[in-house]
């Protein structure tokens, strides 16, 4: 099943570059949202450090173990064969492990009263994640980069927005969680400021999402 590795290997290219895309934006956020008034020569540093040391450590091995899960997942999937109770036992057996590494598990306040709403929209959004990569993975059809291999996953536009918007809806529903209370993110620092960055690197890169997939099904 060459096809299967390759499509393994373009997925999770693609998965990496937009993990390094998001950090290297969230840096740039942070530094534009941060105004602390007369106290910023001291807060700013120490906003920039715990990013930068989040970034390189946490945010990237943590992200990295998640797309090795789903697609992993995903792989196991296409070749036992998937059904409603095997996608279901996958989930359930993965899904830990899946948490474990997610960010609003490594940051968040498991004692906070909103942390079983972290826990139920990362569980949601694995699912819909892994639904997605194993179609993406069963494409046999002969491709040649991961744009091509979205448009045969997905026949049409409006599929693919569909299965974006679903992403993005999750990515959201997380963000204002936070938003509702920001002392649910363990930071010794600058909550407001990351709180913001959140918001604006959501919907910087939501823009970008759909741009992105314009450009795709409008080369067909």
């Amino acid at each position: 099943m060459d096809y299967l590795e390759r499509n393994y290997q373009l997925i999770k290219e693609r998965m990496i570059q937009q993990m390094e895309n998001s950090i290297v934006l969230g840096r740039k956020l942070i530094d534009t949202v941060l105004d602390t008034g007369f106290l910023n020569f001291i807060i700013n540093p120490i906003v920039k450090s715990f990013y930068d040391h989040w970034a390189k450590n946490d945010a990237k091995y943590g992200t990295l173990k998640q797309i090795q899960i789903t697609l992993d997942s995903g792989k196991h999937l296409v070749l036992n064969g998937k059904t409603e109770q095997s996608f279901e036992k996958i989930i359930e057996e993965n899904f830990p492990r899946y948490f474990k590494n997610d960010q609003t598990f490594r940051m968040g306040n498991n004692r906070h009263k909103n942390f079983d709403r972290f826990k139920q929209n990362a569980k949601e959004t694995f699912t819909s994640y892994l639904e997605e990569v194993v179609k993406l993975l069963e494409v046999e059809e002969d491709v040649g980069d991961y744009g091509d291999l979205c448009r045969v996953a997905f026949n049409s536009k409006e599929v693919a927005e569909e299965n974006l918007m679903r992403q993005l809806e999750f990515t959201e529903k997380g963000i204002k969680i936070v938003e509702e209370d920001p002392y649910i993110i363990k930071v010794p620092v600058g909550r407001k400021i990351i709180v913001k960055a959140l918001r604006r690197g959501y919907e910087l890169t939501k823009k970008e999402f759909i741009e992105g997939l314009n450009d795709t099904y409008n080369q067909k």
